[in-house]
């Protein structure tokens, strides 16, 4: 089959790529050629936008966080889909119990990793994961690896008050819900009504039955309620630590959004922090699913410096 103009022209910045990565990690050659580091740097970002369809800025972002050579990296784990991850509800069932259920119906299901005692990694399957038997009577959920992470950072314990401040679709809800074997009290809290729907069917699917869901600006939580023993606030953001889900973000997504969604991510950590019971050592869990600097790094210090944490 010929080469189309695309193809090779793809093939071109690829080849501009290795170019200057070569150029950048060799001084000496940069001298030579009489390039500056800055205009090898322009090229570069110039050839990965067109390579990898990004928005000039975003490269640009993403240079300014990474060598060179780890944002090709970067960008090259973003084009690459990721395997599909299930948690075992052990409210309903044992991890052990759902594998061999999902192997007679002709899964491939592995543990996901030694980190985890209720992730599984599902190799293949011959039915939809969101529509086996298995899924509808909840005996597991749909939810990725770095999802699991926040509520496993969180270690919400049986019998606690815990609030789970942008919480829809309620998959962290549900996690920490069952890491509390179904007791204390759970407040689950999205500002989207619209979003409540999936968070409410998702809850009662899986058996839960601690949980309260609200529909507040989180920013306002901390006015009607408080005093939780732990806070989860897994951010609105950019999203862009999981283009693998969603390429539009490469096109998409503009560095105003970035500081935008920094903004209000401020606004709702400094929430999260006056809802705990600092009287008893509250714990607070601030996560993103972005790796912008505005969106972690800058918020985390915007916290330090308004609060005493």
């Amino acid at each position: 089959m010929a080469a189309t103009d695309d193809d090779r022209k793809s093939s071109k910045a690829s080849l501009r790529i290795q170019k200057w990565l070569a150029r950048l990690s060799s001084p000496d050659d940069d001298t030579r050629s009489r390039r500056s580091r800055k205009e090898c740097l322009n090229q570069l970002s110039a050839d990965l936008s067109e390579y990898h369809g990004y928005l000039r800025e975003l490269t640009d972002t993403f240079l300014s966080i990474f060598s060179p050579a780890e944002c090709l990296e970067f960008m090259a784990a973003s084009d690459t889909a990721r395997p599909t991850v299930i948690r075992t509800n052990t409210l309903k069932v044992d991890p052990n119990a759902l594998m061999t259920k999902l192997s007679k119906r002709g899964a491939v299901v592995e543990v996901m990793a030694p980190w985890s005692t209720v992730g599984l990694k599902v190799a293949a399957s011959g039915v939809p994961l969101g529509a086996t038997p298995e899924y509808l009577s909840g005996l597991y959920t749909l939810q990725s690896a770095s999802s699991m992470c926040s509520v496993i950072a969180l270690d919400p314990q049986p019998g606690e008050r815990v609030l789970d401040l942008a919480a829809a679709p309620g998959g962290k809800t549900s996690f920490i819900c069952q890491l509390m074997e179904n007791t204390g009290v759970v407040v689950s809290n999205d500002l989207k009504q619209h979003r409540h729907k999936a968070t409410v069917a998702n809850l009662h699917r899986l058996g839960v039955k601690n949980t309260i869901t609200t529909c507040s600006d989180g920013r306002q939580i901390p006015a009607v309620l408080g005093g939780f023993s732990r806070a989860l606030l897994d951010a609105p953001c950019s999203g862009l630590g999981v283009i693998s889900r969603d390429a539009n973000i490469k096109s998409q997504r503009t560095l105003e959004d970035i500081r935008r969604l920094g903004r209000i991510q401020q606004e709702l950590l400094l929430s999260a922090i006056d809802s705990v019971d600092e009287t008893k050592s509250g714990v607070v869990v601030y996560s993103t699913c972005s790796i912008a600097i505005q969106e972690n790094e800058e918020v985390v210090q915007y916290a330090l410096d308004a609060r005493y944490v």
